[in-house]
């Protein structure tokens, strides 16, 4: 079997590049400051997030009570893994010290055994391990980890890695008790940290640990049947003990080597994905790589929004049914494409297959950018694919969609996660091996490997995602020998790859292209078509028939109520008139707009509400925007779906 890619490390690329500069740079200029005044309470009129308070009462040094939820700790943790990344490549020693005051904390806040969770610690102790269906201990451990795992990658210091593997040997320890071992999480995450811990301490009992989470999942007798039994359980947002186990909901109905489709919580089902497939890897598992693959294309075929949001359902934050893909009610949670974009990650690692980077893509360039202001300091924790601001109403059907983003969140789970992910970009634009190379995401910026045993440094400069055009120049002090792999897009047209001025003649294989070694002073010169493009949906989706979206390259677009005026419903938009684009340097950081002509339909402004007349059509020209940068220009009407005229 041929070795597994790896990502890049987090030290050996930088990325500079016109697109994904107005995202990497928000996250040590903006994001990391305002998230950490935001977990200190100190952002006005937010939702105050009670996380650093918390840790200081359950460490003795403050006095009160947990505030906010129970998983709450998980902010800290992931922005301390937000911070490992980004030192990486902005090394920045006041950002570090805040980082290991952080953390010193943490250590403090932990008892002597290695637990480590302020709610329990505070309020519960007696109750520990007794709610893992909605507790969600491991779930937090999961995040702590890895941002130890992170911090230690990047800086080298084992104080926070000790701490996390002090509180992971305590869970091998209470899980593999007669007591807890049928017990599982119920939200995931710990399988893969643990996994990670595994890759740098080599302790193998951890990655045995999450094989077992993994492996006890859908397995008569259920532990969740019994578990409110115990006297110390206790209910979480609104749980009774008669209360029947949703087991969809939880991704264990059935064992997830027979599982068919993508059920339940959609952030723990593709956090479950994206264990499974590491563990299908170190064990050669065929039958867990089997659910992995089956699942993926469930997911992409069934139950993904064109933007990569998963989890349709705004009650439950859960899949639903095979193309059951609302616009206007979407929930398409931020943290779900980012555990999606995590989950691709791994099978194109698994299988060198790129269409598998190819979704990844997809989630990271709408969904995953659209959660953050250009600004860095406002949030979407769900994703609609159509927003009329006058019905957004609390107390309603649509309450979980929001106009426009907000400052904080109670559940603040998706701002420092979308921070981590851009911190960590690097490790989802390249993978190396020893005998190879695979570029994955196009950008500017250069990065170093190992080729054949020797060093090479690549340099890339793009036009993307507005432009189909790549430079890589190879730098190797002697010839290195190897293969170097361009991803082919589903959408790319007509590619080119020159090298040094000639045909390179790559062979395709999975979606990429491969080019050999030796390598030591090369240019490679790729570039491909990707014109603007209607797309149609499956007619099954109901809620898009007759309806087209326009894309270019990875990127969906949307219209905007600023552009085109109120009321977006009534255009349409004539496919068979084509799209024209002009690139605009001044709007939202530089973009492409397109533009496509349509009609617009009219009414009296007064009138009686239905009439046997149908209304009256005007011609109208449409003007569509990237949807990663809807809602940066004041509040009003989007949608990604219009229907079509002719």
């Amino acid at each position: 079997m041929h070795a597994r890619p790896e990502p890049i490390g987090a030290r050996d690329i930088t990325i500079h590049d016109a697109f994904w500069d107005r995202y990497m740079r928000l996250v040590p200029e903006k994001m990391l400051p305002y998230q950490w005044q935001a977990l200190n309470d100190l952002v006005p009129d937010a939702e105050p997030s009670h996380c650093i308070e918390n840790l200081r009462i359950a460490a003795g040094e403050a006095q009160g009570h947990f505030h906010g939820f129970v998983f709450q700790d998980t902010d800290i943790a992931k922005w301390l893994e937000a911070a490992a990344y980004t030192l990486a490549w902005r090394p920045d020693p006041a950002l570090e010290a805040l980082a290991d005051q952080a953390i010193e904390l943490i250590g403090r806040a932990q008892e002597p055994d290695g637990y480590l969770d302020t709610y329990f610690t505070i309020e519960a102790p007696k109750s520990k391990f007794r709610n893992l269906r909605y507790g969600h201990e491991l779930y937090t451990a999961g995040h702590m980890t890895e941002a130890a795992v992170a911090y230690y990658q990047v800086t080298g210091k084992r104080r926070f890695l000790d701490i996390m593997c002090r509180t992971a040997d305590l869970i091998c320890r209470v899980f593999r008790t007669e007591e807890f071992q049928a017990a599982y999480p119920g939200h995931e995450e710990i399988e893969l940290a643990l996994i990670r811990l595994y890759a740098v301490t080599g302790k193998r009992d951890y990655l045995d640990m999450a094989r077992e989470f993994v492996d006890r999942r859908g397995v008569d007798p259920d532990y969740f049947a019994h578990e409110a039994a115990h006297p110390d359980w206790i209910p979480f947002f609104g749980q009774s003990r008669e209360e029947p186990v949703d087991t969809k909901y939880h991704q264990c109905h059935l064992p997830v080597r027979e599982q068919t489709a993508a059920e339940g919580h959609a952030v723990r089902a593709v956090y479950l994905l994206a264990a499974m497939a590491d563990l299908a890897w170190e064990y050669r598992d065929e039958s867990l790589a089997g659910a992995c693959q089956r699942l993926y294309e469930n997911i992409t075929q069934r139950r993904m929004y064109i933007t990569g949001g998963i989890g349709s359902s705004g009650v439950m934050e859960r899949f639903t049914a095979d193309f059951d893909l609302p616009n206007d009610a979407a929930y398409a949670e931020s943290c779900a494409s980012i555990g999606l974009a995590m989950f691709c990650r791994r099978m194109a690692q698994n299988t060198r297959d790129g269409r598998y980077a190819d979704t990844m893509e997809r989630a990271l360039m709408n969904t995953v950018t659209a959660g953050v202001a250009l600004t860095g300091d406002a949030f979407f924790y769900v994703n609609p694919l159509a927003v009329w601001p006058d019905n957004c109403l609390e107390d309603t059907s649509m309450a979980h969609v929001k106009p426009v983003r907000q400052k904080w969140f109670g559940c603040a789970c998706c701002p420092p996660n979308i921070a981590r992910t851009f911190a960590s970009l690097g490790q989802y634009a390249v993978m190396t091996a020893p005998e190879g190379i695979w570029l994955d995401l196009f950008f500017s910026g250069r990065f170093t490997a190992k080729l054949g045993g020797q060093t090479v440094e690549i340099e890339c400069d793009t036009g993307f995602p507005f432009e189909g055009r790549l430079t890589l120049r190879v730098h190797a002090s002697s010839p290195a020998a190897g293969t170097i792999a361009l991803r082919l897009p589903a959408y790319a047209q007509g590619p080119s790859v020159l090298r040094n001025g000639a045909d390179a003649a790559p062979r395709l294989e999975k979606g990429y292209l491969y080019l050999d070694g030796p390598w030591q002073e090369d240019t490679i010169q790729y570039s491909f078509a990707m014109p603007a493009r209607f797309v149609w949906a499956d007619p099954r989706l109901r809620a898009d028939v007759g309806r087209a979206a326009v894309m270019k390259g990875p990127l969906v677009y949307c219209l905007e109520q600023i552009d085109n005026g109120e009321d977006l419903a009534a255009l349409s938009v004539d496919v068979s008139a084509g799209l024209s684009e002009r690139y605009d340097p001044d709007l939202l950081g530089g973009t492409v707009l397109i533009r496509a002509r349509g009609r617009r339909l009219t009414a009296p402004a007064e009138g009686p509400l239905y009439r046997d007349a149908p209304p009256a059509e005007t011609p109208a020209e449409l003007t569509f925007v990237p949807y990663c940068f809807w809602g940066n220009r004041g509040p009003g009407e989007m949608q990604v779906w219009t229907r079509t005229c002719s």
